[in-house]
């Protein structure tokens, strides 16, 4: 079975390579990221001033990084046991 995307035709089978090549899953990141910034902060800017939506801006990416982090467990390795 072929798909074509883009102009790309994959072979079945090796649509994993294909995503790794073209770094399809970067843009499904950024895509999701840009979708939780919108969803919590809000849809558009306020600020009218170029300035002023850079500073927007910025509070918004640092309140959201703080609420995941929040959500983020933390990870610590822990060492097997010798029997």
């Amino acid at each position: 079975m072929l798909k074509s995307f883009g102009g790309n035709v994959i072979v079945r089978g090796r649509r994993l390579q294909w995503q790794a090549a073209t770094g399809y899953g970067k843009r499904a990141l950024i895509e999701t990221a840009i979708g939780r910034y919108k969803a919590s902060i809000g849809r558009r800017l306020r600020a009218r001033s170029f300035a002023a939506q850079q500073a927007e801006i910025a509070i918004g990416c640092t309140i959201l990084n703080r609420m995941l982090a929040c959500g983020r467990p933390d990870s610590v390795r822990c060492q097997a046991r010798q029997a």
